[in-house]
């Protein structure tokens, strides 16, 4: 099983009526149905649990981390984001959606501003894949058609990512870095940028199907910390 904990703010949900029409039981509980796979084991998180439902132990029995945030970045508790950055460095797999890019685990990862351009008019954007042989890509068409989405563009302040998965492309001219995955650690980082919550992109089949391949990518390969040993003996003798 892959161990899976959605975490979501689950604050436009409560105080917008016309977000709380698209997603009734919060953003979180909708991709957790969306990704659902026999093989995926699915917990939710919320920032107003306590430790925002992201302890010691939770992240402990956790294989990938799934984040999206917007409007409360700074009401995260820094030692809570901490917490995040050492279970990633640890090997833990993090995947960060649309405005996570502005989130305190994400940041600390990357060590940038995170900012970019953006625009909320509705238009239509066209998401391209560009390593379609990259398993996160998998079962994706080479574009992906979504008739609404918050204009994200460049310049897009992050370190040069380890691997560019998809460009998108906006009705206003623009492109975006909306792929990227990182490696931090023994972690695994992917970065996706679709899923502004006003409107229902978390339910395209093709969007789904990404953060599922995600999840699979992200899980560790092994899972311990990254300490400094002073080794006291060496390995060999020493003249």
């Amino acid at each position: 099983m892959i161990r899976i904990t959605i975490w979501n703010e689950f604050r436009h949900e409560k105080h917008d009526e016309a977000i709380a029409k698209i997603y009734p039981r919060g953003l979180h509980a909708a991709l957790a149905q969306g990704i659902a796979m026999p093989d995926f084991q699915i917990r939710l998180a919320c920032l107003d649990e306590p430790q925002h439902g992201l302890t010691e132990e939770v992240l402990r029995d956790t294989d990938v981390l799934i984040w999206w945030g917007h409007i409360a970045h700074d009401e995260v508790a820094d030692e809570v984001a901490a917490r995040v950055c050492r279970h990633v460095n640890a090997g833990m797999g993090a995947i960060f959606l649309h405005s996570a890019h502005h989130s305190k685990p994400f940041l600390m990862l990357l060590g940038t501003t995170g900012n970019l351009t953006w625009r909320e008019d509705g238009g239509n954007c066209r998401v391209w894949a560009v390593e379609p042989a990259h398993p996160v890509l998998q079962g994706v068409p080479a574009a992906i058609e979504l008739p609404h989405e918050e204009m994200y563009g460049e310049p897009f302040d992050i370190p040069a990512p380890d691997e560019l998965l998809t460009i998108s492309w906006y009705k206003g001219g623009e492109v975006f870095r909306s792929g990227v995955t990182y490696k931090r650690g023994y972690g695994r980082v992917f970065y996706f940028q679709p899923g502004h919550e006003a409107y229902p992109t978390y339910y395209d089949p093709h969007i789904l199907r990404v953060i599922q391949n995600a999840a699979r990518w992200a899980q560790p390969v092994i899972r311990r910390p990254c300490v400094c040993v002073h080794r006291e003996e060496p390995l060999e003798q020493l003249d």
